[in-house]
């Protein structure tokens, strides 16, 4: 018996991963995943539906599967010197959420308290706005505020020439506004615990999605005044805090001395990445890491003074840096080849 209950929950589980892509078709899918009759899968939904987990809609041949809110709700929160985030987290959001596995609720823990104390402390708002949607299958949790806007605020205090700049400072990690208080790692290691996590501010859209490629969008469809940050995570994810800490550190104190830099980010327009200039941007606060990785993933050609800039100028006068790169075309290759091999 409790083979088959085990079974059941896995046919279940794999209906609620995959409902949200195959609303017209589960029951297909779900047949063929696990080599049962579609008449199965029917009873595995209709579970899921008495539940309240699957809501069905649509004729008999024409029916439509979509995973049902268990928690849609909004709360405002106006910023004073009184508002904290651990305080908000257990009486307002925790409750909300409801019994969690311990990984899924550290990262929450982790990911909320973070962007929301960003909020209090940087957005220099009057108030900042959660939205939490649930279902079985993932939730979402969005923060908004009406303050000036991270990428801004970021433009501003590191005197950088737009809002996109800030994105790419934001993605190398240990950037804060305020070192005196912030270590700066805290939207650095948020974007990689969940598996979507976006922040829209002004005119810059910066998003991040677990397991792919970095996925930076620099031109958002529309201005948003203020920050709005959303997080994404599967319910029943079995990733942890630790695992995403170990991922770009090198010592066992889970210092954070590695990043990865997606040098595409350093190109506004049409530009081609061939200038020093170009490069010393790339290589801001480079030196507060041990391990730097270049992704070129995007880039089709560099220049031989911005190759030589990073990989043999730089290298040279940090010699305890260890400079790496990945997803380099053939024409990039070469260049940074040569930067590696030039005679100083």
């Amino acid at each position: 018996m409790s083979k088959i209950r085990g079974r059941g929950e896995t046919v279940r589980n794999f209906i609620l991963a995959k409902v949200k892509e195959h609303p017209t078709d589960i029951v297909k899918i779900a047949a063929e995943q696990f080599e049962c009759s579609r008449q199965a899968i029917h009873k595995h939904i209709q579970h899921l539906v008495k539940e309240d987990a699957v809501r069905v809609s649509g004729t008999t041949r024409n029916k439509i599967y979509t995973l049902a809110p268990l928690v849609e709700c909004e709360r405002i929160f106006e910023i004073t010197p009184d508002l904290a985030e651990d305080i908000v987290w257990d009486r307002e959001i925790a409750p909300l959420l409801g019994a969690m596995a311990g990984n899924v609720g550290s990262i929450w823990y982790y990911g909320f308290t973070e962007m929301f104390n960003n909020a209090i402390d940087h957005s220099s708002g009057t108030y900042i706005t959660v939205h939490i949607s649930k279902t079985a299958a993932e939730t979402e949790i969005a923060i908004a505020d009406n303050g000036v806007g991270i990428f801004k605020k970021i433009q501003h205090a590191l005197g950088l020439l737009d809002e996109r700049h800030a994105v790419l400072e934001l993605a190398k990690g240990k950037l804060t506004t305020d070192p005196s208080r912030h270590s700066g790692e805290g939207i650095f290691f948020s974007s990689r615990m969940f598996d979507n996590f976006a922040i829209l501010s002004g005119e810059v859209y910066f998003s991040h999605h677990f397991g792919k490629k970095e996925d930076w969008i620099l031109q958002a469809s529309r201005e948003q005044g203020g920050t709005y940050v959303t997080m994404k995570l599967n319910n029943h994810t079995a990733r942890t805090p630790k695992r995403v800490f170990d991922k770009f550190s090198t010592d066992d104190d889970y210092g954070f001395t590695k990043t990865v830099v997606p040098v595409e980010l350093a190109q506004y327009g049409d530009n081609n990445l061939v200038s020093r200039s170009q490069a010393k941007r790339l290589l801001a606060r480079i030196e507060k890491f041990k391990v730097v990785v270049f992704d070129f993933d995007g880039v089709e050609l560099i220049g031989q003074a911005f190759a030589d800039e990073i990989f043999r100028v730089f290298a040279l006068s940090h010699p305890g840096i260890t400079l790496e790169h990945l997803n380099a075309k053939k024409e990039v290759s070469k260049m940074i080849l040569r930067a590696l091999h030039h005679e100083a």
